[in-house]
């Protein structure tokens, strides 16, 4: 019983010992490691944020640097479009211009605010435009996307050629010049367009421009009565009027000194007709000897003038010069200052034919190069296109002149520019195709074969598919439908009513001969053009011989010839003999009868825009035969002339004389 009790004390004892309160060092230890514990952790704390203060002045950093990039960026990316949207000559209304600007100035916004803001979205959106842009550029650069989808016709009225040639090049259109003289348009600005400013580029692919060639030498003005008029005003309208034939004599007269005392026209007449003026130099001229100015960049007009006036012989020499315009002086034998006596030994004047102009090689020159050149050196130009596979679009083919050659103001430059390949189009009828071909000079064979589902006369095939490149020097075999084959029947032994069954049977056409014959009754086919069998096209023309019956000399005219030849043989004899004979056979007359032509100038319309070599050779052909019958022509065509296919080179031409009937064949020479 004690030891139980025993046992249950000291459990109860252990209980209270494990229930009761710490001691007072426990509860000290426990207290320490707690305020180690949060120390810790202070200074983690701590620690983390010292390294985030760091990051952020590392990112402030970093970010000043960048965001001057950024804004360098925005501000070239301003510039970009403004320059491209005000300061753009070739495409200033394009509106590739404006989407291409606007994508990448809205690519460079969003790169900036994404540089700053770290924005994963504008990031995004920067991205796809950047990507648009680049698709963009990439389908234009194919050709995928036209340039002219949206852009306008300019308004070129007053604009220089070399500005519009420029404008063209980029556009891929082509420039077909008129030169047209005009008072009011400066020489090699534009007149007028064919094409009305604002026309969509994507509906035309060529535009004319009427170029100014300056004022009208042979317009139509009115002369004043200038009688009484001094010198000065008098020079003063010749030179604002342009007047080129105007002559001045000076003579003794009571009228003051220097007026206009007759003049021999007033009125309305062309510039270029001649009109005379005489002036006084009062009474007696009153010296011997005059001092000579500088004729130097005075007209030619006024040198005649001046020596006239002071009653000076003189003598005009034209030559090159290099600073001094066309038709003025540039040099005189007898310097400025010095006394030349009147009447005496003549001063010679030497009066610029412009500047010796020295062809450059054009090898490596740009049609805009070309035409600065040209404009400088006051020429003028004709530019026409042509294809050529082994010279890059809008490089030059060819030109009229070759490097070294020597050429003056006013003469005309043919430029060719290329097209790049020529490539096969489509054409709906063959005349479309020939027009086309001689064009552009491409050789063409045509074949004829027999067809039972083409047309006669229509197209069968091309040797080229649409859209392949013909090489140079390429010939196009094109074949042409012969229509249906059809056998032709066999006639002979048939009469004429039964042929024509069979003829029309078959879609044949015929026309009937008679002939007479010993063995096939009257009324039947003896023979027929065409073997019986052979193939031939339908509509084909058969020619039948029926038989006349036996011989008879008054139905069958070779039966007489024949008669008429023996007879002549008969006659010869008997005529030797003595004998009475008919008279032979007279030979038939020549009902041509011999005129004389001179050429009009309807023949230089042949020659405008020339349409390649067959073209105008079939032309001059026929205009020869229906304007001048009997005249006999022969075309000629020359080689390597530099010239426009069909162009005139020499020969017979307006002005010529021509005569019929005289045998002789007369030439035209046009370049192939």
């Amino acid at each position: 019983m004690s030891n139980k009790t025993n046992s249950k004390n000291t459990k109860n004892n252990t209980k209270k010992n494990t229930s009761s309160k710490p001691s007072t060092n426990t509860k000290e230890i426990k207290i320490k490691e707690e305020k180690d514990v949060s120390k810790e952790i202070m200074n983690e704390i701590d620690n983390s944020l010292k390294e985030d203060i760091q990051d952020k002045k590392t990112i402030r950093k970093k970010h000043y640097f960048i965001n001057l990039l950024v804004f360098i960026l925005f501000i070239v990316g301003i510039v970009f479009f403004i320059s491209n949207l005000f300061f753009n000559n070739n495409d200033s209304n394009n509106l590739f211009i404006l989407v291409d600007s606007l994508l990448l100035i809205l690519f460079t916004v969003c790169f900036i605010i994404s540089s700053v803001s770290n924005n994963k979205r504008i990031t995004s959106i920067g991205c796809i435009l950047l990507i648009c842009y680049f698709v963009f550029n990439t389908l234009i650069n194919m050709g995928l996307i036209s340039l002219n989808t949206f852009n306008k016709v300019d308004d070129f009225s007053n604009m220089n050629l070399s500005q519009i040639i420029k404008w063209a090049s980029s556009n891929k259109i082509t420039i077909n010049e008129e030169y047209e003289y005009s008072d009011m348009v400066d020489e090699y600005n534009i007149i007028s367009q064919s094409v009305k400013a604002g026309t969509n580029l994507k509906d035309i692919s060529e535009i004319t421009v009427a170029v100014s060639d300056g004022p009208n030498p042979s317009k139509n003005i009115v002369i004043p009565n200038m009688v009484s008029w001094n010198s000065e005003r008098v020079i003063n309208f010749i030179i604002e009027n342009h007047l080129s034939n105007v002559n001045v004599e000076f003579v003794s007269s009571e009228s003051k000194v220097d007026t206009v005392i007759e003049q021999s026209y007033t009125g309305n007449m062309n510039r270029n007709d001649s009109l005379d003026l005489t002036f006084s130099y009062g009474e007696e001229l009153g010296y011997d000897e005059v001092k000579l100015i500088n004729f130097k960049n005075k007209s030619s007009f006024e040198v005649m003038f001046f020596c006239k006036q002071h009653q000076l012989n003189y003598e005009l020499k034209e030559g090159y010069s290099n600073t001094i315009k066309k038709g003025y002086a540039y040099k005189q034998n007898i310097k400025a200052g010095d006394a030349l006596e009147i009447n005496g030994d003549p001063i010679i004047v030497y009066i610029s034919k412009g500047p010796k102009i020295k062809v450059p090689d054009f090898k490596n020159y740009s049609l805009e190069d070309i035409t600065n050149w040209v404009i400088k050196n006051r020429l003028k130009i004709k530019i026409s296109d042509g294809y050529d596979d082994t010279i890059k679009e809008n490089n030059i083919i060819s030109t009229s002149c070759k490097k070294g050659d020597i050429v003056s103001q006013g003469d005309t430059i043919e430029v060719v520019v290329s097209r790049g390949a020529l490539r096969m189009k489509k054409f709906k009828r063959l005349d479309d195709f020939r027009e086309w071909a001689d064009k552009y000079n491409i050789k063409y064979e045509i074949q004829y074969e027999f067809s039972n589902t083409v047309n006669i006369g229509e197209v069968i095939s091309y040797s080229y598919k649409v859209g392949e490149t013909i090489k140079n020097n390429d010939s196009i075999i094109v074949k042409v439908s012969d229509g249906k084959k059809i056998e032709v029947p066999n006639l002979k032994g048939l009469t004429k009513a039964e042929a024509i069954k069979k003829l029309k049977a078959v879609g044949l056409s015929y026309n009937f001969v008679t002939k007479s014959s010993d063995s096939v009754p009257e009324g039947k086919v003896i023979s027929q053009s065409m073997s019986a069998g052979s193939e031939v096209s339908r509509n084909s023309t058969i020619t039948v011989t029926i038989s006349s019956g036996k011989n008879n000399q008054k139905r069958e005219s070779s039966n007489s010839s024949s008669n008429n030849s023996s007879n002549n043989n008969s006659n010869n004899n008997n005529s030797n003999n003595g004998g009475n004979t008919t008279p032979p056979v007279t030979p038939p007359v020549n009902t041509c009868v011999s005129q004389t032509y001179k050429l009009t100038g309807e023949l230089n319309n042949i020659f405008v825009n020339p349409a390649g070599y067959s073209a105008v050779s079939s032309a001059l052909y026929n205009f020869f035969a229906s304007k001048y019958p009997n005249v006999k022509i022969s075309v000629v065509g020359v080689d390597d002339t530099g010239m426009t296919s069909g162009s005139y080179v020499g020969g017979i031409g307006p002005g010529s004389v021509v005569t019929s009937c005289n045998g002789v064949t007369y030439t035209i020479k046009i370049a192939k």
